[in-house]
């Protein structure tokens, strides 16, 4: 079985790549540092050194594949984000539409399904329309709000703030990327389904921002207090960082779009995932905070 994991020191990646040396499989992961993989790891996996951006190495690399996990590796502060993941993803279709790859999944968004109007996410509602059209088989993972979002703002978090751009009283799912892991891992390893699929990945429960800061006061054993700031706000930040004005709507577009979403897909028994965000804060970021 030749699976392919791009991504493999991310924080899907690496969990899919853990649970795949368990089941037995040795995946091929494109890397453009193998240094960053552990290792333990590095010695039990199929490396190919190289750059997601470069076409020419994801279609070899992908080459004779059986599944394929894409991750759109496009950074957001890209100068045009959008133009770029779809530019990035072209090889990997090329390859299914040619044969050469049987199935893919791809780490999507939620959101994705409206396909225009939030920001960054519009590029994989564009690489879904991508991949959909090479005749393969193939899983779209529209996945929520990642926890690790909140790793972003570590500072602000240590003083007791948590900012954001969102409607503070709108649920939205949030989810523990481990998680994801395990749903991706799951899907690799089964040769049952067949054709275009979509599934998604809500994590254990719907939060507003509001609910967010009560449950990190908790977690950290400290206050946490919501700081809200507009889009123009957010807009003066990332061009006083020096990101071009493309990537500063896409950053933007992904809040803006998103603030009254209703994922496309529902709460159930298959989209529904265990780790609870205040579990995952206790262990994961108090530690951080405390250090």
């Amino acid at each position: 079985m030749s699976i392919v994991v791009t991504t493999p020191t991310g924080h899907v990646g690496s969990r899919v790549v853990r649970l795949l040396l368990q089941a037995g499989v040795r995946p091929r992961v494109l890397v453009r540092d193998p240094a960053r993989l552990d290792e333990d790891t590095r010695a039990r996996v199929d490396v190919r050194r190289g750059d997601l951006m470069d076409a020419g190495f994801v279609r070899d690399a992908v080459a004779g594949a059986r599944s394929v996990l894409w991750v759109d590796p496009t950074p957001h502060s890209a100068a045009d984000p959008t133009e770029t993941s779809l530019r990035t993803a072209a090889p990997l279709a090329e390859a299914a539409r040619a044969g050469e790859v049987a199935r893919v999944v791809l780490l999507s968004s939620i959101g994705a399904e409206k396909r225009h109007g939030v920001g960054h996410i519009d590029a994989l509602g564009g690489i879904e329309e991508l991949l959909d059209a090479t005749g393969a088989d193939v899983l779209h993972l529209r996945c929520a709000y990642f926890f690790t979002n909140l790793l972003m703002d570590l500072e602000g978090l240590s003083q007791g703030v948590l900012t954001t751009p969102f409607h503070p009283d709108h649920p939205m799912p949030w989810v523990d990327p481990r998680d994801i892991g395990d749903v991706v891992a799951a899907r690799l390893l089964s040769d049952t389904w067949r054709g275009r699929s979509v599934q998604a990945v809500h994590g254990p429960q719907d939060l507003t921002f509001h609910q967010v800061a009560q449950i990190l006061t908790e977690a950290l054993g400290r206050p946490v207090r919501l700081n809200l700031v507009s889009d123009d706000a957010v807009r003066d930040a990332l061009r006083t960082a020096g990101l071009p004005p493309t990537a500063v709507e896409g950053i933007v577009g992904m809040a803006a779009g998103s603030r009254d979403l209703v994922p496309e897909q529902p709460r159930d028994l298959l989209t529904t995932t265990p780790t609870p965000l205040g579990g995952w804060a206790h262990a994961q970021l108090r530690p951080l905070l405390e250090g």
